[in-house]
């Protein structure tokens, strides 16, 4: 996949086009249709306190709408529990949900919940985390490898002479927090003088990220750059830097790029965020497959979706391209 620089029109379009359809690999079948007039679809959810989750949600919500004989349940919160979700899990199998969507807060815990719930012959959409288990219908999200790796080559772009990094990470045993470490790290070996000094889990949250950057910043008396594995963290970390009146010696790297007030995307119109990177919900797509399974369609077995550079260049115009503020809440 290219690295995605600031776009114009004609590549947005191409990009919403991209990240509408998604990119997938080979489809699975879904079976006949069911003779039912409609059909419940049960969501477990990381963690609803994440703004990215909590706008996962509410496009979930919108993009089922347009299905009228899909019913989505109320949307189970895990609140970052392997316990809670795999109780949330096990209880829609029980309720014999017709789609099961999950988001796992850990792959390893959710294994075997998301393997019964196959067994039980529900099909199971895993959304955004990945499970230790091929025994599911569609996976659906972004390639965290290649955005990791798109932010280590700004920060080798932004830091030609080299400079000192601290990283903020997700939650250590999640997927994509390994991929987005991974990616950077593999990509600033490209200048040697670029050298990450110190990082640490901050659990994707905002307010776990502060403290870690306060600490870091009375350790360390030059810091140069901030590569945060979500726009929550590298906001956190801004803000810290920015009450010991250091935030215009450093530059933060998120991850999400959402299209809401307190996102990334502003965030980088704002000047608070050096770049960010589009990491799409995937709630159409897992509307639009939900729908395709029980209405006996193929669907692909895994959907990868595109991301985008945000820079102070194109970040009105992608605001503007991923904006659902009208349509959702």
């Amino acid at each position: 996949m290219k690295a995605v620089r600031p776009i114009g029109a004609v590549s947005a379009a191409l990009l919403a086009t991209a990240l509408a359809a998604g990119c997938s690999s080979k489809t699975e079948p879904a079976g006949e249709k069911k003779d039912k007039s409609s059909f419940t679809v049960g969501y477990s959810q990381s963690n609803n306190a994440e703004p990215y989750r909590a706008q996962l949600n509410l496009q979930l919500k919108h993009f089922l709408k347009k299905y009228p004989d899909m019913k989505l349940l109320p949307i189970a919160d895990a609140k970052q529990s392997n316990a809670t979700q795999i109780s949330q899990v096990q209880q829609f199998v029980t309720q014999k949900v017709d789609v099961l969507i999950v988001s796992p807060t850990e792959p390893a815990p959710l294994t075997a919940a998301v393997a019964r719930a196959c067994q039980a012959k529900i099909p199971v959409i895993v959304l955004d985390r990945t499970v230790n288990t091929d025994c599911y219908t569609s996976f659906i999200g972004g390639d965290n490898y290649d955005i990791g790796k798109k932010a280590g080559e700004t920060a080798v772009k932004a830091l030609p002479n080299g400079g000192d990094v601290v990283e903020l990470r997700g939650l250590l045993s999640t997927q994509p927090q390994i991929d987005r470490d991974k990616g950077f790290r593999d990509a600033i070996k490209a200048n040697p003088k670029i050298r990450i000094v110190a990082d640490r889990e901050a659990k994707w949250l905002k307010e776990a990220a502060t403290p870690v950057m306060q600490q870091w910043l009375t350790k360390y008396p030059k810091i140069d750059l901030v590569y945060a594995h979500n726009d929550p963290m590298a906001l956190g970390a801004y803000l810290a830097a920015k009450g010991k009146g250091r935030d215009k010696q450093i530059k933060f790297i998120g991850i999400d790029g959402l299209a809401i007030p307190d996102g990334g995307i502003r965030a980088v119109q704002q000047g608070q965020l050096y770049s960010t990177y589009v990491y799409p919900t995937g709630a159409k797509e897992a509307a639009d497959t939900a729908y395709a399974i029980t209405h006996g369609k193929q669907v692909s077995k895994k959907q990868v979706l595109p991301t985008a550079e945000v820079t102070p260049q194109n970040a009105p115009g992608l605001y503007q391209q991923f904006d659902m503020s009208g349509k959702v809440g």
